[in-house]
């Protein structure tokens, strides 16, 4: 016999459908800096110390509810471009969402395009660096004009003429989006325009060429006629560019205004369409007769923009280093907040492993970034500056190399819910391949090690040096720093073999610094994840005796 309802009750019982329970909820208002145990140690050991009232400050900031909206709003709503005005003037103009300015702003006014030239001291890159990471983990498509400004001081400084008029308003601490000839701003950004469509990263096959207008030289004035095939960022107010002059692939200095308040030619014919990274614009543009001036020794552009290259490189590093952060906190915060077969999340075994192993690959990265801003910090020093140049090339490789599958591993542990637009992960894991494409693949990247090795021999005694620190630490990394000397001692077929030789130097100076500053059951998971197995390491593939809950406890960034 059926049973009947009361009518009187039928209604609600049938509607109540939809208890809200055993879900996460959004990660947000926490300080993303004081939650983060491994960014502090490494911001005090690699002499940043005096910076942790600032960067807690900043870190209440990124990890606000509201900030972290603005990041969703800078990528929903994408940059508009517009040719002319309704007038018919050219403008080139491109007009982005007010949250992407937000982003810019805050960027300036912290310094994160210029605190190093403005106030060099030790830990000035390791603070800059660090600010990067915290805001990158928000938003990341404004850190390429952020990351270009800052990069392009050291290269701008090789005229000094040019730098003593163009620094002072690079390095100010002023963001100005408007459309202006320089003059009428107190601050500027500046990119960078060396792609083309025929060479891609061999720019030595560039076609852009450069017209004198009077005397030819470093410091002179040219116009540039050509075709750069993918500018980043194209609202700066200068970008440094490569064309050929009489002298051979010169670089210069290309405004967006001439001096005398006319539009400078350099006309945007499109905006890309990229998968990610998409609250920046990247353009496709033409030069018809871009007025510029020579930077540095003519015929020698490629040397005189490579210090802008490497610092780019790196920022790249700290871009990839903080897309793993995010990710990873993303699914900490999500697992131990979600229960499946009786338990939450974290305290199941196999996904104790796949958590603990997405930490301890998150960690590595940020270790190795701001080691990388340490030697940076103190170029005057050789062992120093030749990890720079050895090192920046390793890590860029494999740090932004690791983040794709990072970022998906991390939306698998969310499971569906990551899928999702109004998640964060799916824009995460969109910008993950972007940084290992960009300032050089992986192959050029391998190749730049070899071209450091061939051209300094003395940055492969710096390297083991470096690593020579931590020996008798870990017998698993001992053994395998020895195989890797001996490997170095066989200069046969070294361009086949670059990969895997730079992805085992990688994995040494990683194992390295986590084994001498990591607590013992991270280093010691490192070493026997990554070294004690060959080939690929999947996550989740810890073995036996990790302490996965001391991991995950470490990394997890806590609410309240």
């Amino acid at each position: 016999m059926n049973a009947r309802l009361d009518p009187s009750q039928s209604s609600v019982y049938l509607a109540d459908t939809h208890a809200v329970t055993n879900v996460s909820r959004e990660l947000c208002d926490y300080n993303s800096y004081s939650q983060d145990q491994a960014l502090r140690q490494a911001v005090a050991r690699e002499g940043a110390q005096w910076a942790e009232a600032e960067l807690t400050a900043f870190g209440a900031l990124t990890g606000s509810a509201d900030y972290l909206e603005q990041g969703n709003l800078a990528n929903r709503h994408l940059p508009e471009f517009d040719t002319h005005d309704r007038f018919g003037n050219r403008i080139d103009l491109v007009k982005y969402h007010p949250s992407y300015h937000r982003f810019m702003q805050t960027a300036v006014e912290h310094g994160l395009h210029s605190s190093p030239w403005t106030g060099p001291r030790s830990g000035a890159h390791v603070a800059r660096a660090a600010g990067s990471y915290l805001h990158s983990q928000v938003e990341a498509g404004h850190g390429c004009p952020i990351t270009m400004t800052f990069a392009a001081v050291p290269t701008l400084r090789l005229q000094p003429e040019l730098a003593a008029l163009w620094e002072p308003k690079i390095t100010a601490r002023v963001y100005d989006p408007r459309n202006v000839p320089v003059a009428d701003k107190q601050g500027l950004t500046i990119g960078m325009a060396m792609t083309e469509k025929q060479g891609g990263s061999d720019v030595r096959s560039n076609s852009t060429h450069a017209y004198p207008l009077g005397q030819e030289g470093p410091g002179q004035a040219y116009e540039l006629v050509g075709h750069k095939y993918f500018v980043s960022a194209p609202m700066c107010d200068a970008f440094l560019v490569l064309a050929q002059s009489r002298g051979g692939l010169s670089c210069f200095l290309l405004p967006r205004w001439r001096p005398d308040g006319s539009k400078n030619p350099m006309q945007i014919l499109r905006l890309k369409k990229k998968m990610g990274n998409a609250s920046n614009a990247s353009s496709e543009t033409e030069l018809r007769g871009a007025l510029a001036w020579m930077v540095g020794e003519e015929g020698r552009g490629v040397r005189n923009i490579i210090e802008m290259v490497s610092m780019t490189r790196f920022d790249c590093m700290v871009g990839s280093s903080s897309g793993m952060r995010m990710a990873v906190s993303q699914a900490l915060h999500h697992c131990a907040h979600r229960s499946a077969f009786g338990a939450l999340l974290t305290q199941q075994p196999l996904m104790q492993n796949v958590l603990a192993d997405l930490a301890l690959e998150s960690e590595a990265a940020m270790t190795l970034t701001m080691r990388v801003a340490r030697a940076m910090d103190h170029r005057d020093n050789e062992q120093e500056d030749l990890l720079v140049r050895l090192v920046t090339a390793v890590g860029k490789y494999w740090i932004c190399k690791r983040t794709p599958g990072h970022a998906y591993e991390a939306m698998e542990c969310i499971g569906g819910s990551g899928v999702m637009e109004d998640s964060m992960m799916p824009r995460l894991y969109r910008e993950a391949p972007v940084n290992a494409i960009w300032e050089g693949s992986g192959n050029v990247q391998c190749l730049d090690v070899l071209r450091a090795m061939s051209k300094t021999p003395a940055v492969v005694d710096a390297f083991f040096a470096e690593l020579q620190h931590s020996k008798g630490a870990h017998a698993t990394l001992d053994r395998y720093v020895a195989d890797l000397a001996r490997d170095f001692g066989d200069r046969s077929d070294l361009e086949y073999r670059a990969r895997d030789l730079v992805d085992r130097m990688a994995l040494a100076l990683q194992a390295s610094l986590l084994v001498r500053h990591a607590p013992i059951f991270v280093g010691d998971a490192f070493c026997r994840s990554r070294l004690d197995q060959l080939g690929a390491h999947n996550y989740g593939a810890l073995p036996r005796g990790v302490d996965t809950a001391a991991i995950i406890e470490r990394a997890t960034p806590r609410i309240g």
